[in-house]
């Protein structure tokens, strides 16, 4: 559980925010604008990991899965920030 919430942690840090939690509390889904569409994470207790979904133009989906939320972070923190709508 600990591990689980070390990549929630990373997530709210990176700028995502919780969208849904399945009912039995195994996966938990996040979502973080971004300039082309948004980046979503979903963390699942049953693998252990954060799966990390983006598109990218022409609309490819992408992911990346990670085991410790330290490289969660760092991606997250390598990735465009979204310039705010004026």
């Amino acid at each position: 559980m600990e591990k689980l919430q070390a990549f929630q942690a990373a997530a709210h840090k990176g700028g995502f925010v919780d969208v849904q939690e399945t009912d039995d509390g195994t996966v938990l889904w996040l979502r973080k604008p971004t300039a082309d569409a948004e980046d979503r994470i979903c963390i699942d207790s049953m693998t252990n990991s954060a799966t990390v979904f983006w598109a990218t133009i022409p609309w490819k989906i992408n992911s990346k899965t990670f085991r410790q939320a330290t490289e969660l972070e760092a991606w997250i923190m390598l990735r465009p920030a979204v310039a705010p709508h004026s």
